[in-house]
């Protein structure tokens, strides 16, 4: 036994063994600070410094053990995720086991005034997360996914934007998700400061500070509490929200754990700094003083002006100087008020929200100069723009309008269409007004519009897989407005110059300046002829009522421009007008049907879908409404979820060039009327979120 303690006494006089083993007291005391797990059934982090988590994306643990998932960029998704999935259901009994969980959060906005999106606890059989979608799917699902029951996922959102598609109550709210953004419960983010409800706080979760989240579901009751609070309150004793829910169909036997948060156009910093977890029992508490620090809030510079020394010789010019300046000062003043002076009425503050103000507008586009002109109209341009505070690029339309007449119905319009949301629609952000001008202020387009790739660009035409996907686009914003929206949405406008492209050449219907707004189930109202001719349906002229089956005979004529390469209505060099739906049909009545093709397509494209989309044209463009199909057969139709109708040259007699479509040629008043709308259309059809040539 010498022997042995002459060696451990050798290895304490080694240096070099001393200085292995004080490495190693250190990485395991680290390790054992950062994740403490009893079993395989829970864990608990203080911090994260040293964890073992799958993470992608933006995902990223910082020096001092905070937990990042999004770092201010636009669009982007973070996920991280204990490795180690857990037993989430007993085979053996059927139903699904209990579990428990804790931790801390706080977003970062990047902008005040304006909220990146939301971050998610979320319970899912992988962590191979690589189809998602930032923005409002929360990089936990995409747009053919979301709600899919073979999603078997679980999620507490903390959702800082509302998004109508999802139903969400407000822009600052905690729901409970099951295998869709739709949630099955949720609340304003609050808490309660008693047990009976009746007493409680608001959070905002966008304002930086850290906030705890606890969400406790029993396997027995098959409840889940989600409870918030800020960091150093105790847990409320009433959870904000409490859910039945069965969790037998939706967890599998083994299921991971962890979090998802995203970014849209605005962006933003979503943080973790502690998390608790366990099975079958309560989460463990988190050390608060243990948990690492946030970032400082990022605030602009304060700049202090340095007191010139005064002499008292100078003191008399020192005087003098000061009320030169003043004086000029207040005439500056006064002159930069009246310049950016608006028009606000009382009745305007119920649009507050939707109003931009003229300065920031003017700032945006370098004073509307003209270096910064999209395009121009007959009653004013389209400006490129960017907003100051939140760097949002934007498209400004400034459109004349001297008479107040109809001016707060006009804006109430203009306020509700900014509320649509759909990824086929160009966003509406606002207003502003100012003296006889209006001001309408859209998300901007990098791509242009659709109708300089179909006729003015032929070196950059568009192929027909961008076409066809472009038809199906637009398709889906119209159902939207006519069928899917709280209102019904007549456009009144659709062509292919108010179809914008973005950065990825997908299309958005743009240009509501002529839509018309109205209940569902309500009566119609007459109103004024307006659009462009060509794509106008021909009852309007005896009718003069605007409905969904109007916009369908637009949106037929828009199909068969996008396929045909040709405008509605072209002068030949005979004198004569080409009625495109003639042309059209006349190929129909050959057999030839495809020879009506743009050239520029040359022979790659898809003979099945383009037979499709100009038969559809055809049948959009009935000149009985009632033939014409919905948006949903029409959506249907491209999607193959039906089968088009045969179209024979009977149920198109009307088309006869002869009589150059029945009755579409009104009389002099409805002429002069249609030619009054299509001047009024040129003012909204300069693509107001498109690109300069």
């Amino acid at each position: 036994m010498d022997w042995v303690k002459e060696g451990r006494r050798r290895r304490g006089e080694d240096p070099v063994f001393s200085i292995l083993l004080a490495s190693f007291l250190i990485i395991t005391t680290r390790i054992a600070s950062a994740a403490v797990s009893s079993s395989e059934s829970s864990f608990v982090f203080n911090g994260f410094e040293g964890a073992d988590l799958r993470l992608n994306g933006g995902g990223v643990v910082e020096p001092n053990g905070l937990l990042r998932l999004t770092n201010f960029t636009k669009n982007e998704v973070g996920h991280a995720f204990y490795p180690v999935p857990f037993v989430f259901f007993n085979s053996s009994s059927g139903r699904p086991l209990s579990f428990s969980t804790s931790f801390v959060f706080a977003i970062f906005p990047q902008y005040e005034d304006i909220s990146s999106h939301g971050i998610a606890f979320a319970i899912t059989p992988s962590t191979n997360l690589t189809a998602v979608l930032p923005s409002q799917h929360l990089g936990l699902f995409n747009f053919t996914n979301n709600g899919d029951p073979s999603n078997h996922i679980l999620a507490v959102e903390l959702d800082t934007i509302q998004n109508r598609e999802f139903d969400d109550i407000n822009d600052n709210h905690v729901g409970i998700d099951v295998n869709g953004l739709t949630s099955n419960s949720s609340a304003p983010a609050s808490f309660f400061l008693d047990s009976s409800g009746l007493q409680y706080e608001n959070l905002s979760l966008i304002s930086g500070e850290p906030m705890r989240v606890w969400a406790d579901y029993d396997g027995k009751s098959m409840v889940l509490n989600v409870t918030l609070a800020p960091l150093l309150n105790p847990k409320p004793e009433r959870p904000l929200l409490s859910s039945k829910l069965n969790l037998s169909s939706i967890v599998l036997d083994n299921m991971y754990v962890g979090f998802a948060a995203s970014t849209g156009a605005a962006a933003g910093s979503h943080y973790i700094l502690g998390w608790s977890f366990s099975m079958n029992g309560e989460a463990n508490e988190l050390e608060l003083s243990k948990l690492p620090s946030l970032p400082p809030k990022e605030t602009e510079d304060n700049t202090t002006v340095k007191k010139p020394e005064i002499w008292i010789i100078l003191l008399p010019i020192v005087i003098f100087l000061f009320l030169l300046i003043a004086s000029f000062g207040i005439v500056h003043l006064v002159k930069t008020k009246k310049k950016f002076s608006e028009v606000v009425e009382d009745w305007e503050t119920e649009y507050g929200p939707h109003r931009f103000s003229y300065r920031d507008l003017y700032r945006a586009t370098n004073g509307f100069s003209d270096e910064n002109v999209l395009g121009n109209g007959g009653f004013g341009g389209v400006y490129k723009g960017q907003l100051p505070k939140s760097k949002l690029e934007i498209a400004v339309k400034r459109i004349s309008h001297d008479s107040r007449q109809g001016m707060k119905e006009f804006v109430a319009e203009i306020a509700s269409i900014g509320r649509l949301r759909h990824r086929n629609l160009v966003q509406l952000l606002g207003y502003c007004r100012r003296r006889g001008e209006l001001l309408l202020v859209y998300d901007y387009m990098p791509n242009s519009s659709l109708e300089k790739y179909i006729f003015d660009r032929p070196q950059q035409s568009l192929n027909w897989s961008q076409r066809f996907k472009i038809i199906r686009g637009i398709a889906a914003g119209l159902l939207y407005l006519h069928e899917e929206w709280e209102q019904v949405v007549i456009h009144r406008d659709i062509k292919a110059s108010n179809v914008l492209l973005d950065a990825e050449f997908n299309g958005k219907l743009g240009d509501f300046g002529l839509a018309r707004l109205h209940d569902r189930g309500s009566n119609l109202q007459t109103t004024r002829v307006v659009g462009t001719l060509g794509y106008l349906a021909p009852e309007l002229s005896r009718t003069g009522k605007s409905t969904t089956s109007s916009d369908v005979f637009g949106f037929g004529a828009f199909l068969l421009e996008v396929a045909c390469g040709k405008r509605p209505i072209e002068l030949k060099t005979s004198g004569i007008d080409m009625v495109l739906v003639d042309w059209v049909m006349e190929f129909l009545k050959k057999g030839e049907i495809l020879e009506a093709r743009d050239r520029k397509l040359g022979s790659d494209f898809a003979a099945e879908e383009l037979e499709l989309v100009l038969r559809l044209g055809l049948m959009c463009s009935h000149p009985s409404p009632a033939a014409r199909p919905t948006m949903r057969q029409v959506v249907q139709y491209l999607e193959g979820e039906a089968t088009l109708p045969d179209i024979s040259e009977d149920d198109f007699y009307v088309f006869d060039s002869s009589s150059r479509r029945n009755k579409i040629l009104v009389d002099e008043t409805s002429w002069n009327s249609c030619t009054a709308a299509t001047n009024l259309s040129s003012s909204f059809s300069d693509s107001p979120s498109s690109r300069r040539n």
